[in-house]
């Protein structure tokens, strides 16, 4: 039987010399959107597939090309989520959370799938951090999502991350300016490409997005949204730019940003760096009123943001931004015959109970491999306990970097030896603090 040995395209293993560099991201975006107020929320990895169609749009890419979509045992369609916000709102719904204290501000870790060509940055399945928060409509909430956003770059030592905006109205409005879409794209239909002419007919707003290069020089000329705004949408993006203007955010104004979903409305916006190329926006978001209510619910004004993982990574690695990995081992305890073994187990045992990171020999390695082994993890320090040790008492502990001993205790007293003399090869502060 031929070993399989590659995993299907477009996902990729997360070693552990970068699972440490995920974790310390993953805390550092917990405990900054905690901060203001965002509590984590996990929600399954597949959905009905209505759900998608209902908020993503069944005209969307996402949804006609890009869904990973089967049926269960039961003929059941399921989808493996592409997104997370949609997946949010209805955890939000069917649990009531609406029915308490008003905001909800929500955060989540999602793996997501999506069935597109892999290429830098991006992957069939990846991994998204969300914000969402329900239950405001105010321009303000606007205004705090993106201040978290960019609360967050800082925190990471992002530079040069620029934040476009836009609006595309609601439903009212958007009505207006969609005839004036499809009488200048019909226009120029035959120089349109054959995914724009479809989009002609269902939602050509959707045309904004498009990549493909004939289809941009039209899009350069093409009206823009802002100029079609009712009332209330004018306003509430008036009052967006001056809250970010007081909280002394810069922003540019980019008309041409309407996002790839159809649950968006009025606000939207997007973070963006030169620095990945094609794949130049880093996160974003926007408000989705209609939501909620598209999936049954009531009118519970809605808004949120998204990172992908990956392409956070990307840019902290292009921008030499390094994160932390695991620490490395700190104690190895080598051990020579039965009775050594088992004291180097009862040894690590009581260290590690203290929160120190410590291994000891489990595949009966001989003593010179044991201290071969203890070099390749990078352990700090090493001590060996053979029969002369255990019937002193005493053992040697040893800087592997530095190759500097002292004599520590391997009785009751063993914490507390151990603590103080690492102090000493340190020369620096107790690693216990008890």
């Amino acid at each position: 039987m031929q070993l399989i040995t590659k995993a299907p395209r477009g996902t990729k293993d997360i070693l552990p010399i970068e699972c440490g560099k995920w974790i310390f991201l993953e805390n550092l975006l917990r405990e900054e959107s905690e901060n203001f107020g965002f509590k984590e929320i996990r929600t399954p990895v597949f959905e009905h597939t209505e759900l998608f169609k209902r908020t993503v749009g069944e005209d969307t890419d996402v949804v006609q090309k890009e869904m990973y979509t089967f049926s269960d045992k039961s003929g059941r369609s399921i989808t493996l989520r592409p997104e997370g916000t949609a997946s949010t709102a209805r955890a939000m719904l069917e649990n009531s959370l609406h029915n308490g204290a008003l905001p909800i501000k929500l955060s989540y870790f999602s793996s997501c799938y999506r069935y597109e060509k892999p290429q830098a940055g991006r992957w069939r399945e990846f991994h998204q951090f969300g914000l969402e928060i329900f239950g405001s409509q105010s321009p303000f909430a606007d205004a705090e999502l993106i201040n978290t956003a960019i609360s967050i770059f800082k925190r990471l030592g992002l530079k040069n991350i620029k934040l476009q905006i836009n609006t595309i109205g609601c439903s009212k409005c958007r009505e207006t300016y969609y005839d004036e879409l499809n009488h200048y794209f019909n226009f120029y239909k035959d120089d349109l490409c054959e995914t724009c002419l479809e989009r002609l007919k269902t939602n050509p707003m959707r045309i904004l997005d498009c990549k493909n290069s004939s289809c941009q020089k039209l899009i350069k000329e093409a009206p823009i949204v802002i100029e079609f705004l009712c009332k209330e949408c004018a306003e509430h993006f008036e009052f967006l730019k001056k809250y970010l203007t007081k909280l002394q955010i810069e922003y540019v104004v980019n008309p041409r940003i309407v996002r790839g979903l159809d649950y968006y409305t009025k606000t939207v916006f997007e973070f963006v760096s030169e620095e990945l190329g094609t794949q130049a926006v880093v996160g974003g978001g926007g408000r989705y009123d209609n939501l909620v209510s598209q999936i049954g619910g009531k009118d519970i004004p809605a808004l949120g943001f998204g990172i992908g993982m990956e392409r956070l990574l990307l840019i902290l690695e292009k921008q030499g931004i390094s994160l932390p990995s695991y620490e490395p081992c700190e104690l190895y305890i080598a051990s020579a015959g039965e009775e050594g073994k088992i004291k180097a187990f009862i040894l690590a045992n009581q260290i590690r109970q203290a929160g120190i990171k410590t291994e000891c020999d489990i595949v009966n390695r001989t003593m010179k491999s044991q201290m071969k082994y203890a070099d390749k993890i990078n352990a700090k320090y090493s001590i060996a306990i053979g029969e002369d040790e255990i019937k002193d008492g005493y053992a040697m502990l040893k800087n592997m970097e530095t190759g500097e001993t002292r004599k520590i205790s391997i009785g009751e007293d063993f914490i507390s030896s151990f603590s103080k003399a690492h102090v000493e090869l340190e020369n620096g502060d107790a690693l216990l603090s008890k």
